[in-house]
């Protein structure tokens, strides 16, 4: 294999590619890369055994053939080369090594045959459908911090898509939960969504392809069986493995008849809130939320170190009342809503609240309380 590749096209896609790599292996060639150069382009591949990602680039390609290289270490080299320049790489007769060269700088990488590359095989798919980069992008960024990290309970590991119909609509809705908060978002279900499998995308597949659509205007086309998805963005295939299991009724903690409303302005509530939190020793202790008349008393007590209040003036016009959230919780939730002010749906002081965002009823938040 010989190939001349632009640097910043080379960096670009091993960007997309390098960070599906585990930086620890048992499995040596699960720390490489492959690669394969083959008419106009040069062909990425990576992979830790459930999840697989291939993007190909335009490369000059003096002579085709295929290889693997350490990932990690081949992108800390690109990454140091000068911007502007054209790398060179090329392997040795025997396939032994790779050379990276450009300019003076010379590099020789040990390979390891293309042959021992595992391949994920993804079987045939029994849905397919086209989505805005845009829609996935919010059904992920409005839910993923709701992920739960326990490995015990695996099923919760992840972002649960399904359609559902919805006030007459069918809707492709993401849910995620970790027991303590839950998250939901919806978009209108595109066309050939119809029916799809209920499928959990594990944790690491949402973070990588959270950073695959951050690009405008792109249509992410959606592949989904029982066991496997796979997503193609342009140039870039992400092939992933499913959670093996199934996600709880969340429907059964959602809140319906919820009757006292509190409304703040987003930004006041997150500053206040944050502020008041500063005194407990850890983020997680509880913020007490007193709500009378026109007004919010934010309380936070550390038999360690002191105590705070902060008034905010919010809508609420019902019975006095004292709850208790996790304050990072709190912020976790106002930092996705979009709207100017919050709509606070409570109960009493040990039942879940609900959180809307006044920009739209596309999402919303539950959160149970802690005692204070």
């Amino acid at each position: 294999m010989r190939i001349t590749i632009e640097r910043s096209n080379l960096l670009k896609s091993l960007n997309h590619v390098h960070r599906v790599v585990e930086r620890r292996n048992t499995i040596p060639i699960l720390s490489n890369i492959l690669l394969r150069a083959d008419g106009q382009n040069l062909d990425m591949k990576a992979t830790d055994l459930d999840l697989e990602v291939t993007e190909a680039t335009p490369a000059n390609v003096e002579q085709a053939g295929a290889t693997t290289v350490p990932a990690h270490l081949l992108y800390d080299i690109v990454r140091k080369l000068p911007d502007g320049s054209e790398v060179l790489l090329a392997t040795s007769t025997d396939g032994g090594s790779m050379t990276v060269q450009s300019g003076r700088s010379k590099f020789s990488l040990q390979c390891l045959p293309e042959s021992d590359f595992p391949d994920l095989t993804a079987g045939t798919f029994s849905h397919t459908f086209k989505l805005k980069a845009t829609d996935l992008k919010m059904l992920i960024d409005r839910t993923q911090f709701a992920i739960s990290t326990e490995e015990t309970r695996y099923y919760l590991n992840g972002i649960f898509f399904h359609t559902i119909e919805s006030k007459g609509d069918l809707k492709l809705r993401a849910v995620a939960t970790d027991g303590h908060r839950l998250a939901r978002a919806d978009v209108d279900a595109p066309s050939g969504s119809e029916g799809m499998p209920g499928i959990i995308i594990p944790r690491k597949t949402v973070g990588e392809l959270q950073k695959l659509v951050d690009v405008p205007d792109a249509i992410v086309t959606v592949e989904v069986s029982d066991a496997k998805i796979r997503l193609s963005i342009g140039s870039i295939v992400m092939t992933s493995k499913l959670i093996d299991g199934t996600f709880p009724d969340y429907q059964r903690v959602i809140p319906t008849n919820n009757d006292k409303e509190m409304r703040v302005d987003c930004t006041t509530f997150a500053q206040a809130v944050d502020r008041v939190s500063t005194i407990s020793s850890e983020r997680g202790r509880a913020v007490k939320l007193a709500l009378s008349d026109g007004q919010l008393l934010l309380t936070v007590n550390n038999p360690d170190s002191g105590s705070a209040t902060e008034e905010v003036a919010v809508g609420y016009d019902t019975d006095a009342m004292e709850i208790g959230f996790n304050a990072k919780y709190l912020l976790d939730i106002t930092a996705q809503l979009s709207g100017d002010e919050a709509i606070f749906l409570l109960a009493d002081a040990g039942s879940p609240t609900l959180i809307r965002d006044t920009a739209g009823d596309d999402a919303l938040y539950v959160l149970m309380p802690m005692r204070v």
